[in-house]
């Protein structure tokens, strides 16, 4: 069977009448300092609590080592290194090699099989696999593996009887997808494109009060989208429980209680003339603004998540918010203008030499 990432694949033979489990992993190095590994989660398909076997360069001799770990939350928080201990898990045997026998040597791109024979539990027919792979290797401890969307996807659960991943996170993908086309169109767009209506539209006196239905209907639509995304980012929080992307998780936890607040606020608005008012704005303005940036950085940062940093996606979303971006500039520049067009004409009309020209003109006819 093909996995998911980085290029492993996995062969066993399974004897249902002593549950014994036959099985070859292949993997392969990204570094000739690096390490290969994988492992069985007794409990569920993350990386905390798994019982993994690692290959690696012995640093003495330089042989190819394969030793025994499990990942407690300790390694996650990288509080302490990875030392080796045996597994409370039967494993009967284990060796590794590199393809191709004893004469291969360790370097970017060299295949290692690691060959194991485990006595699992009896009517146990689904195993939680996990496997990664590692840059270096300090002294018999492997360091941490790299964060990609890739690396942190590897962990998958197989039924060993019929040889198919188990089924309810295949949609994982699609849901990612729908998650980071949400988020963009709303947090990433519709949110500022409603600010810039706001901010240059209102003074327009031709256009009246429509601006504020404008705004009003460009932010709710807005929210009510991320809103939508922001509750696919939480239900792939819980599909992915081995996954954490601890910035753009904050971020979005923050835009979305942002939005909220900007959202209740307009229960709250007080008239014109109420002496609140001005505070009532100022605040309106601030929350408004702060979500903005943080929307449009989420974006981003979702973009490196799904490792899609240099994609024709994020290029056609820089290419859309470019676009705003350059209408705002323009538009300020324009509002600047006329408001030092309106500045002059004021302080010539305080000092009376539009009303004095037009005086002589009117006594010369």
């Amino acid at each position: 069977m093909t996995l998911p990432t980085q290029q492993a694949s996995i062969a066993w033979t399974f004897h249902p009448h002593n549950a014994t489990l036959e099985l070859v992993f292949f993997g392969t190095f990204i570094s000739p300092s690096g390490w290969v590994g994988y492992g069985i989660n007794p409990t569920s398909p993350e990386m905390t609590g798994t019982r993994a076997l690692i290959a690696f360069p012995d640093p003495n001799s330089g042989a190819m080592v394969l030793l025994t770990y499990i990942l407690d939350p300790t390694v996650k928080l990288q509080r302490t290194s990875l030392l080796s201990r045996p597994l409370d898990i039967h494993v009967m045997s284990s060796s590794v090699t590199l393809y191709g026998g004893r004469m291969g040597s360790v370097h970017n791109g060299a295949a290692v099989q690691i060959y194991t024979t485990l006595k699992l539990s009896p009517n146990r027919t689904k195993i939680n696999l996990v496997w990664n792979r590692g840059l270096y290797v300090q002294g018999y401890s492997p360091t941490i593996h790299p964060t990609t969307i890739n690396d942190l996807s590897s962990v998958t659960t197989i039924n060993i009887l019929s040889g198919f991943s188990a089924a309810g996170h295949s949609n994982i993908k699609t849901l990612k997808t729908v998650h980071g086309i949400l988020n963009a169109v709303s947090w990433g767009l519709l949110l500022p494109i409603g600010a810039v209506t706001a901010r240059y539209f209102r003074h327009i006196q031709s256009v009246g009060v429509i601006w504020f239905y404008a705004h009003a209907g460009i932010q709710l639509s807005a929210f009510l989208l991320g809103t939508i995304g922001f509750a696919i980012g939480v239900r792939l929080g819980e599909l992915s429980p081995g996954v954490v992307y601890g910035l753009h998780r904050k971020l979005g936890f923050a835009a979305f209680c942002l939005g909220g607040l900007q959202t209740m606020a307009l229960l709250f608005r007080p008239k014109t003339t109420h002496k609140f008012r001005k505070y009532w704005k100022s605040y309106h303005h601030f929350v408004g603004y702060a979500c903005v940036v943080l929307g449009v950085v989420n974006v981003f940062q979702g973009f490196e998540v799904m490792g899609a940093g240099r994609s024709y996606a994020k290029l056609g979303y820089c290419l859309a918010l470019s676009t705003t971006i350059g209408v705002c500039i323009a538009m300020e520049v324009n509002g600047w203008v006329m408001f030092c067009r309106k500045a002059k004409e004021e302080k010539m009309r305080r000092e009376g030499l539009v009303g004095g020209f037009e005086k002589g003109s009117n006594s010369n006819n």
